[in-house]
């Protein structure tokens, strides 16, 4: 594609060189640069992408976009100023890879916990309705059964377009993404065509990113404001922030909730540790899903897949065959009736309501013993307020390391350990740095008829210290645990 036609999704102020050279491919990292590469210089959190414009001339780039123009620019490389260029990369890539979203249909999920959950269920359902359909998400990317290894929750905007290019020209006809706070305030998403979103719920997470809840919640609203009219929109009516996001979209909005008036309803019958009978929408149906914070999840799929023009039974049919996505409340047993589960809560509020739901259907004289810890170089404010959920709704809380990166485990344990200031919930804590062992703790300290939550990692298969991820997977630890 020559560099000229790319040039019409953005608004050069000033071009230098000849805009008609042939662009092979688009790069924002000067590392991934080859012959005939477009780079665009970002100006990025850490590093400035300008400096690497030399490194970028060095590889071969034959154009480049860029904010400041240099003061020489080399011959033989356009050089194009525009105002804002972390906003071209998405148009630019969008257009490059063949606009991937005009020919298939884009679902994205945001909200702070729920969001793979949501986005895997539907990529799941609408496959056993017989569709090649895309799936970018935190644990794993797919295009139809293919896998592709994931780092991030939303990829850059290039790898993000390249894949849903890939998707395309793999005839699916859906994709379903999760939209992070990240990738719409860093402009991931620019020149996407959404055909539709769904809301879960928000609290408290990566304020060491966004420094205010305020403008937290504002990245997200700021998906909605972007749907066209001809998109859908799905809401929690049960979350305070549910239609605020939604008051400014010019989407069709749904709402969803398990109290109130809303489109898409459900209540509880029964549960277990074993699933949930379920009212939805006046149909009753067995789920293999535990909590009501599911509920919600599920609520949100049968929302969005009746937007998408499926019938109700037929979506209540795949929503009863569907299972928990890997490290999302998974129980594991053990022969003396012993509960394990592996969750990812890594919030306050995500730990409240997977707690909260274990001591629903707890059986007493049963214990919960909860283990969790914080992750490193992430938000410390949160640190405390982990610990106090674990302790408000734990008989007994093991403190452990999550990922420390390149903080001390010791040093995010006695951030954890500031919350807790009565002596009473003081006795109910330990503190134990190396991950195994307090798992291996739990498991030994659990009766028959005790839960046990590993919290924090869920799907995650590693450890990540001093910038280096060591295998370490909490399902296998358990296993080993129960095992012996």
């Amino acid at each position: 594609m020559k560099f000229s036609e790319l040039l019409q999704v953005i608004q050069p102020k000033t071009i230098a060189g000849n805009t008609e050279v042939e662009i092979v491919d688009i790069a924002i990292d000067s590392r991934q640069v080859k012959p005939g590469f477009l780079f665009i210089a970002v100006p990025g959190t850490q590093v400035d992408g300008h400096q690497f414009i030399p490194k970028a001339l060095e590889q071969g780039a034959v154009a480049v976009v860029c904010q400041t123009m240099p003061e020489t620019c080399p011959s033989g490389v356009a050089f194009v100023q525009v105002a804002d260029s972390e906003g071209s990369v998405g148009l630019m890539a969008h257009h490059f890879y063949g606009e991937p979203t005009k020919k298939l249909d884009l679902i994205g999920v945001t909200g702070t916990n729920g969001k793979t959950t949501i986005a895997t269920l539907l990529y799941k359902m609408f496959r056993r309705f017989g569709y090649q359909c895309g799936l970018v998400s935190t644990v794993c990317n797919y295009i139809d059964d293919a896998a592709i290894p994931t780092e991030h929750t939303t990829p850059d905007p290039i790898t993000l377009n390249r894949l849903l290019g890939q998707m395309a020209d793999a005839g699916c006809k859906y994709a379903f993404m999760e939209v992070s706070s990240h990738s719409v305030a860093q402009r991931r998403i620019a020149g996407l065509r959404f055909k539709g979103g769904i809301f879960t719920n928000l609290t408290r997470d990566h304020l060491d990113y966004h420094k205010t809840f305020e403008a937290y919640r504002d990245a997200k609203k700021g998906f909605f404001d972007q749907l066209p009219k001809d998109a859908f929109a799905v809401t929690n009516a049960d979350d305070k922030n549910g239609l605020f996001m939604t008051q400014n979209t010019k989407a069709t909005v749904k709402t969803y909730s398990l109290h109130d008036m809303a489109d898409f309803r459900a209540r509880i019958l029964e549960e277990g540790f074993d699933g949930m009978a379920l009212n939805i929408c006046g149909h009753e149906i067995f789920a293999q899903f535990i909590g009501r914070f599911n509920v919600s999840n599920l609520l949100a799929v049968y929302g969005a897949a009746i937007c998408l023009g499926k019938q109700p039974e037929d979506v209540l049919v795949v929503l009863s065959t569907l299972r928990p996505v890997n490290g999302r409340f998974e129980t594991i047993r053990s022969q003396e009736g012993v509960t394990a589960i592996v969750d990812y809560a890594h919030t306050p509020d995500a730990l409240d309501n997977v707690l909260s739901t274990i001591n629903e259907i707890l059986k007493k004289p049963g214990q919960c013993i909860t283990v969790c810890g914080a992750g490193g170089n992430r938000d410390k404010g949160k640190r405390p307020l982990m610990a106090q959920s674990a302790v408000r709704a734990s008989d007994r809380v093991i403190i452990t390391s999550d990922n420390p990166r390149f903080e001390e485990p010791q040093a995010i344990i006695d951030d954890m350990l500031a919350g807790i200031t009565k002596p009473e919930d003081k006795r109910k804590v330990v503190s134990i740095v190396d991950r195994r062992e307090a798992i291996r703790t739990a498991c030994m300290m659990a009766q028959p008829g005790d839960v046990i939550l590993i919290a924090g990692k869920g799907h995650e298969d590693y450890q990540e210290i001093k910038g280096v991820k060591h295998h370490f997977d909490d399902h296998e630890v358990v296993r080993e645990a129960f095992e012996n």
